[in-house]
């Protein structure tokens, strides 16, 4: 039997290595810009540290692919692998996660929220410097996931089965933010400003929405646009509504319980060894 192209991906420890270096670098740096720069002096400066952060494991996956024809082959064509057969994964991952907020926002009327959680504002929960909110909104997930399923996910993968590729990721994937809770008005520094339940809801949360994209991700011949549509729909509808914090925890246990759902019922998946 022919190998599978994913075992091609190897450089496991060298690519984490500097993906989290790297970023945690210049995130350090804007860290401590945000919090000890005046703010008319800083305008530009930490939303470019952080944004050079964000671009760089991008950068380390297209040095990483291109050094191979086969992997550069590769790379390119899992754009456009679409196929007729998977409208019902492509169409789930356009519509899982804002239906997930919708109903964790419904069930939450039921505990005597507010239904002006359903109002869509026009405006954030977060601030990004010279950056308008709605354009990191869209271009964090495509460089991140140009990165973790450009090289990140496969190179655990081909050492690992998916449960393990995911755990593992999910894991490292919420250590990897941790930088970002210094940056002055960012999201994840809300989220540590809110209290310990909802930082912990952040971390939580990230176990199911790795599951369930690598599953897409696998089901679609490992199609990038997927994980990016993805990952583009859990930030963006988390953001233009009114949810209420506590909404949020409730989408956690929704998106767990399909999660849950979905490797029980695609076993063969998560728990082989090999792609081939």
């Amino acid at each position: 039997m022919k190998e599978h192209i994913v075992i091609k991906y190897r450089h496991t420890v060298l690519f984490y290595f500097l993906a989290t270096l790297i970023p945690w670098i210049f995130w350090f740096a804007a860290s401590y810009v945000s919090h000890h720069v005046v703010y008319s002096e800083s305008t530009w400066v930490a939303p470019l540290l952080g944004l050079t952060g964000l671009f760089s494991p991008m950068f380390l996956t297209i040095i990483l692919v291109f050094q191979r024809q086969e992997l550069r082959k590769d790379f390119l064509g899992r754009f456009l692998n679409l196929s007729s057969d998977k409208w019902q994964y492509y169409l789930t991952a356009c519509l899982l996660m804002p239906a997930s907020i919708l109903c964790a926002m419904a069930i939450s009327l039921l505990f005597g929220y507010s239904p002006s959680q359903f109002v869509i504002t026009g405006h954030y929960t977060f601030i990004s410097g010279v950056f308008p909110v709605w354009f990191l909104l869209i271009l964090a997930p495509i460089l991140e996931e140009l990165a973790w399923h450009g090289y990140g996910t496969d190179c655990l993968r081909s050492r690992m089965n998916l449960f393990k590729t995911s755990m593992l990721f999910a894991a490292y994937w919420a250590i990897w933010h941790f930088p970002l809770a210094g940056i002055k008005g960012y999201y994840h520094a809300n989220v540590v400003s809110e209290g310990w339940f909802y930082s912990l809801n952040f971390i939580v949360s990230i176990f199911p929405f790795v599951f369930l994209m690598n599953w897409l991700y696998y089901k679609t011949n490992r199609n990038i646009l997927v994980a990016i549509i993805f990952h583009i729909t859990a930030g963006y509808f988390n953001e233009i509504f009114a949810t209420h914090p506590d909404s949020k925890c409730i989408q956690t246990i929704l998106l767990l319980i399909v999660s849950i759902i979905v490797v029980l019922k695609d076993r063969q998946l998560f728990f082989k060894r090999t792609l081939a």
